[in-house]
């Protein structure tokens, strides 16, 4: 199946702290151009998305953004343990100090110590790296698989666009067929008549220089050429579109071919008929190639 070189996809994600978006989406390339905007600080993180990139893509300019941010505010508690044993040393002194005064004192609750100050602790969370680009990575497995799944599915209507214009090139490359026959009968008979006419008001006449004359106008006239090539061109890009894949650049040099044989077979066509052929192929033709500017 084609693939188109548009595409778009976005997502979302996070891992405590870190909360991210990505953006991938790519546009018409004559190659193959990567173009990655992620955060520096995650060593390995480009390399390895550079590389997951180019392997699952073969042309356009693509470009895939992430934007990373951490919550400043999520931090973790943690018991300080000096603290802690100090306050407790403290509250069984009391406690000791009260029972010899015969002072009945409620007893302590965790909940009460914890509240004490010094003895919990907020501590920051460790921006280890390693675990968010492997997070990160699995996530990007994801976003290029819907990525190119968009990028099928324009395939997928480009292919019948192109195959419906090529069957148009095809009718009216047969067209130019039946009004080349008709134009070399009507072609003869004007010849003739010229033929005629000249060698009645001229008494020396070198014969082969005549003969070379009237085969360089067959030559010049005839386009039997010029409708083989069009038609071995329509079965060619046929047989790449039923390929699929990577055949975009192929199938712009068929394009190529397309438009010389379209603008020969108007040079030579001396007839009303095929020029006006010659003409609804090229403007066929060049609505095709705009098309195939979009395969991969």
């Amino acid at each position: 199946m084609l693939r188109s070189m548009t595409g778009f996809a976005s997502a979302t994600g996070n891992l405590a702290p870190h909360a991210w978006s990505w953006e991938l989406r790519s546009v018409n390339g004559k190659g193959q151009d990567l173009r990655l905007r992620v955060p520096d600080w995650i060593d390995g993180l480009e390399v390895g998305l550079r590389k997951m990139l180019g392997a699952q893509t073969a042309r356009g300019n693509i470009t895939l953004s992430l934007r990373l941010v951490r919550d400043e505010n999520t931090t973790s508690l943690r018991i300080n343990q000096e603290q802690l044993h100090s306050v407790l040393k403290a509250i069984d002194a009391v406690e000791a100090e009260a029972a010899a005064m015969g002072v009945a004192l409620t007893p302590s609750k965790a909940s009460d110590i914890v509240t004490m100050r010094g003895v919990l602790e907020a501590g920051s969370v460790d921006d280890d790296p390693a675990p968010l680009m492997t997070h990160l990575l699995e996530e990007a497995k994801t976003l290029i698989g819907a990525f190119n799944e968009m990028r099928r599915a324009e395939g997928a209507a480009l292919e019948k666009v192109l195959l419906s214009q090529l069957d148009e090139v095809a009718a009216l490359t047969e067209q130019a067929k039946e009004h080349s026959r008709t134009r070399s009968a009507e072609a003869g008979d004007i010849l003739r008549r010229n033929l005629r006419r000249v060698l009645d008001n001229t008494d020396n006449v070198d014969e082969d220089r005549l003969a070379q004359e009237l085969a360089l106008i067959a030559v010049k006239s005839d386009v039997t050429e010029e409708i083989d090539r069009l038609a071995a061109h329509i079965s060619a890009a046929q047989d790449l579109i039923g390929q699929g894949g990577p055949v975009g650049r192929k199938l712009d040099f068929l394009m190529q071919e397309f438009n010389r044989e379209a603008n020969t077979l108007c040079a030579k066509a001396q007839n009303t008929e095929l020029t006006r052929c010659g003409l609804a192929l090229k403007a066929v033709i060049d609505q095709m190639r705009e098309q195939v500017q979009n395969v991969e």
